[in-house]
């Protein structure tokens, strides 16, 4: 689904994401863990998986984005 950074703790590496539907929800630290990401600032558009009500996973464009195809060199 599509989302966009609503707030973000850079300390604990945790926030939350406004969907496209208009629900705010939560993500740890692990959402970020193999996305390439660091740092997000409100208002990034991401790719976000997610699990029951919260987030556990957060992408931008193709970065670790799986079964999508890489970019022509």
């Amino acid at each position: 689904m599509q989302a966009t950074v609503y707030r973000f703790d850079a300390e604990t590496g945790s926030g939350s994401v406004l969907t496209d539907s208009g629900e705010v929800l939560p993500f740890g630290p692990g959402a970020l863990e193999h996305s390439g990401l660091r740092h997000l600032r409100p208002g990034q558009r991401l790719t976000a998986e997610r699990q029951g009500a919260e987030i556990v996973r957060l992408t931008l464009g193709t970065i670790g984005a799986a079964g999508r195809p890489a970019p022509p060199d």
